[in-house]
């Protein structure tokens, strides 16, 4: 499978695929990690992450398995070298994501939901992050926010947090996720383009609960490109 693959799987998706490879089955990692029975099973049905503390939990079970991959998707799905294999509390920026108060380290994180109150605090010159996230292959993020809501998932889930670049109409790349203020409301969708040139298509990828909407782009305040989504890990 190609690397950037890796990334268009949700968190769940990619602890699958290393279960597959290795031949874990679910009740053998429960058992491992100490995890909650039924646990595993729950996850893959509803699609969703796991809680830091579970994600650690497996981590430690599972040594040679990426955290910077199965979070992101980036990097090798293995550790090539086990030697020096650092814990959950001894890990730096290059293996798992932490997060900073320093705010020159890492990019700001805002407590706040971009469907509801997001430009508030965006446009906001006096607001503090609640602190930075330090996370490689994110650098060009400008900074992290919440999102709620169901018509991403399974690639992007209720919960999450998602990184944001800040862009303009001329750079929107069609089939790819913005996340976009407009006059009067504010939406995640993938942009591809309308027969009518004054206007955008805004797609969901869970279409049996969303449909498809079409808005003027001169409703449009301001768009950011998606660069990727986490479960919140603290």
């Amino acid at each position: 499978m190609e690397e950037n693959q890796y990334k268009d799987m949700n968190f769940i998706e990619r602890l699958q695929y290393f279960m597959e490879k290795k031949g874990i089955n679910d009740n053998q990692m429960t058992v491992n990690a100490g995890l909650s029975v039924g646990l595993i099973g729950k996850a893959k049905v509803s699609g969703k992450g796991m809680s830091s503390m579970n994600i650690e939990k497996i981590l430690l079970a599972y040594p040679d398995l990426s955290a910077d991959w199965l979070l992101t998707g980036a990097g090798s799905m293995l550790k090539d070298d086990l030697n020096g294999i650092k814990t959950i509390d001894e890990a730096n920026s290059s293996t798992l994501p932490t997060t900073s108060m320093n705010p020159s380290i890492g990019t700001p994180y805002y407590d706040v939901d971009f469907i509801g109150g997001f430009d508030e605090v965006f446009n906001s010159q006096v607001n503090i992050p609640a602190t930075n996230i330090v996370i490689r292959g994110f650098e060009k993020a400008s900074l992290w926010c919440n999102v709620t809501g169901h018509s991403m998932e399974p690639k992007i889930n209720h919960g999450d947090i998602i990184a944001l670049h800040q862009c303009t109409l001329n750079d929107i790349q069609y089939g790819e996720i913005y996340a976009v203020v407009l006059d009067t409301i504010r939406t995640i969708k993938i942009l591809r383009r309308s027969p009518d040139p004054d206007k955008l298509r805004f797609i969901p990828i869970n279409t049996n609960d969303y449909d498809e909407q079409e808005f003027d782009k001169s409703r449009i305040i301001n768009v950011f490109e998606v660069i990727g989504s986490i479960s919140k890990f603290f």
